[in-house]
Order: C-alpha cells, then structure tokens, then sequence
C-alpha cells in the first residue's frame, strides 16, 4: 500500500502535469503545470482536515461523519495504539493511516483531470475556488456513496451481512462494481470539466487558429508515467498483495496495450497516419476503462475491454466532441467520460464467471456466491451507478461554477489569454529561447 500510494502520487505529479502540459501552447504550459501541482497540495490538505471523514467514516448513505476530521482518533495515545483499516478479506488489516493517503491521492487526481477540459484560459483563482467546492460537494459524496463499508470482519451470517451492508454507501449497497474509480474519478471528472468547458466558452481563435499541442515529448512521458502509476491505482485497489491485486495488474497491463494499439490502428485507417499523440490518448482511454473492472474481470475480459475502448473514446475526440460542440481543450469528457461509463457498463458484463470474471463476493460463506449472476440486472445497476454520478456532479458543478463566476470571474481577459498564460497569471515562462 505504501508503493500503491507512491505510485498514484506519481500519476499526479508528474504524470498528469507533463501530459497536459505538452498538450496545450508553450504560452500556457506552466499555468497547466502550476494548476495540476497546486490542485494536489490543496487536496491532501483538505482531504486531511475533513474529506476523508466525509468520505469514509459511518452516517448516512450519502455523507459521512466528522469522527476522524483532523485523523482523529486514527492515533489514541492514551492506549498506545493506531487504528487498522478494513481490506476485502476478513482479519486482514493495513495502519489507517495509509489507507488515508492511498485514497487521497485519488481524490487530488480527480480534482486535478478536471482542469484539461478548460485550460488555456481559466484564472488560477477561479481554479482553485471552483476545486475546493467541487471537492467538497462533487466528490466526497460520491466516494462515500460508491465506496464507503465497514469492511468484512463483523459478517458472519446473513442478518450480521444485512446489518453491515446498511450502514455502506448508497450505490455500494446496491452493489455497485467500481473497483477503482470509473464512476468515482473519471466519469465524476469529466461531467465537471465538460461543464466547466460549455460555460467557460470556447478559447480565443478556437477553430480558426492553429493551438496543436507544444511537446508530444512531454505528452509522451505524462503518458508513460500515468500507465506505470496507475498499476498503484488499480493493484493498490485491493488493498493489499494477493490475487485480486495481481488480477487488477494483470488487466491494467493488458487493457491499456490493447487500447493503445485499437486506437492507433484506428486511427490509421480513418486518418492515414498513425500519431504518438494517438498512441498516448489510446493508452489513457485504455486505462480509464479497465479502471472500475479491473479486479472484477479475467484478462480476456480486460483484452476486449480495452480494444473497444481504444476505438470508442476515439470517436470520443472526434465525432462525439463536434456533435457536443464544447471546447474541451484536452479531452476530458471524450477520454475520461465516454471511457468511464464504456467501462463501467462493460464491467458489469464481463464480471460475470461465466465470462471468466470473479462474479459476486460472499462474505457470510467467504467465497463465490452460488447465486446464478445475472448479466443484465448488474448493467442495470452500473446504469444506475453512472446516472447518479452524471446527474450529480452535473448539478454540483454548475452550482460551484456559477458561485466562482460570480464572485472570482471564471476567465482571464481577452488579451491575456492571447498572451498566454504562463506570464500573465504567474510572471514566468517555461521556455527561453
């Protein structure tokens, strides 16, 4: 779990980072840099005082308590003791506290993907603002819904399992599959950029100018460190080394290289030539979609997975992005939102054992259930899963967004914008010449 936490701390800084940096104009690519980093450090703050209590401690089925803001309690120093927190196997604990960071870094990523679908023209300010609401309100009702139990341990028959599985998350009580953040991260992300990109507007000269991306070099790199950082995102999932991480490893590996070679292929045929900027994208979008399968399906169910999604989300970029008419400057939606919810559909297919998937869990027999696992009622419950997660980020981000507007404004001026970024938000260029 301390390598897992690493790992996705890498995704972020510097994998996320150089990704979006390269792609967007030289102009603009410390303000990406500087957005990205910021977001993270604001997050694990946050995340520290009162996002972790609201997203993994005990209330409702929709928020959480306030029983460990500010990690109390996690450190008792009358008794000399840490707290443990629960994994998915009974009497198997890991110390609390990394626990708290592992799924802190995912919430600092979210926050942060959020920003590629308006960059190049958004004031730091409003950034920084919209995040802390959005996090507040957009993503830790969400993880709690989606990912909050009390663990295993106190089920042992089922009137112990029916009581343990009332007090989980909303969407988690109705068995929801995420295994690490299809709805909770990416589609949760997406729904806010691709707001934030209809109400921002579009960039100056968007559609007339040329704004191709400054250093597929560093896009390149982002990309690379985003697939190796993210074998800590989906293992790390499990909480802890033993068949279902190796499982997730396993289809995070496949999945991604499957994606990445539809992708290009695709693009191949439609465009002519295949590009690295392809290659990085189909990687990405490979990812995002084995995301919430990836302990839950065998690998040639994480195989198709991921060649579907290398050819979907490539239609994502492009004939979904001009049907929606957004400027979403790098993707966000087309990436994280169409391979999200590809994803998590796909999930509840490929589940299934009798597609080679791990199927449902039975913690009061410890094994497989013996019920028969209906392929259609789980696509059902993903849908549900997915809807929710639209509906609500949706709803949360207009809201905040409209607050900053209001009080921050949202975009910089014109003629800073043409200027870039880099100098007139932060008084520094990345490049020299």
């Amino acid at each position: 779990m301390f390598v897992a936490t690493l790992l996705v701390i890498m995704m972020t800084i510097p994998g996320l980072a150089l990704f979006y940096g390269g792609l967007v104009r030289s102009k603009n690519m410390l303000s990406v840099l500087m957005q990205v980093f910021m977001i993270f450090a604001v997050i694990i703050v946050l995340w520290c005082i009162y996002g972790y209590s609201i997203a993994f401690t005990e209330n409702t089925a929709f928020f959480g308590g306030f029983g460990r803001a500010f990690l109390n309690g996690i450190w008792d120093p009358a008794a000399g003791t840490f707290a443990a927190a629960a994994t998915f196997s009974k009497g198997v604990v890991i110390p609390e506290f990394i626990y708290v960071a592992f799924q802190g870094t995912f919430a600092a990523i979210t926050c942060a993907l959020i920003v590629g679908a308006f960059a190049e023209r958004v004031r730091f300010a409003a950034v920084l603002a919209f995040v802390v609401l959005w996090f507040t309100f957009g993503y830790l009702p969400i993880a709690h819904m989606v990912w909050f139990w009390t663990g295993p341990d106190a089920i042992t028959d089922a009137a112990t399992l029916a009581t343990e599985s009332a007090k989980g998350g909303w969407l988690w009580q109705k068995g929801a599959l995420d295994f690490a953040g299809g709805t909770v991260v990416h589609i949760n992300a997406a729904i806010a950029g691709l707001v934030g990109a209809i109400m921002i507007g579009k960039r100056v000269g968007y559609g007339r100018e040329h704004m191709a991306p400054h250093s597929l070099t560093m896009t390149m790199i982002g990309a690379s460190l985003l697939w190796v950082g993210w074998f800590g995102f989906n293992a790390g999932s499990a909480l802890e080394a033993g068949d279902v991480a190796a499982l997730a490893f396993i289809n995070t590996l496949l999945a991604t290289a499957a994606a990445t070679v539809s992708w290009v292929f695709g693009e191949w045929v439609t465009k002519g030539k295949p590009s690295m900027l392809g290659g990085a994208s189909g990687a990405v979008a490979g990812l995002v979609a084995i995301t919430p399968a990836c302990g839950f399906v065998g690998p040639m169910g994480g195989l198709i997975i991921g060649l579907v999604a290398g050819l979907v989300c490539l239609w994502g970029v492009n004939g979904l992005k001009r049907m929606i008419g957004a400027d979403d400057s790098l993707d966000v939606f087309g990436v994280h939102g169409v391979g999200g919810i590809l994803g998590a559909l796909l999930t509840g297919v490929f589940a299934a054992p009798q597609l080679g998937g791990q199927g449902i869990f039975d913690y009061t027999t410890n094994k497989m259930s013996a019920d028969p696992y209906s392929i259609a009622s789980q696509v059902l419950v993903q849908a549900e899963a997915i809807g929710t997660t639209i509906i609500w980020s949706a709803v949360i981000s207009l809201i905040a967004y409209k607050l900053v507007d209001i009080v921050i404004g949202l975009r910089v001026p014109e003629e800073q914008e043409r200027e870039g970024l880099d100098i007139t938000s932060h008084g520094e260029s990345a490049y020299h010449s």
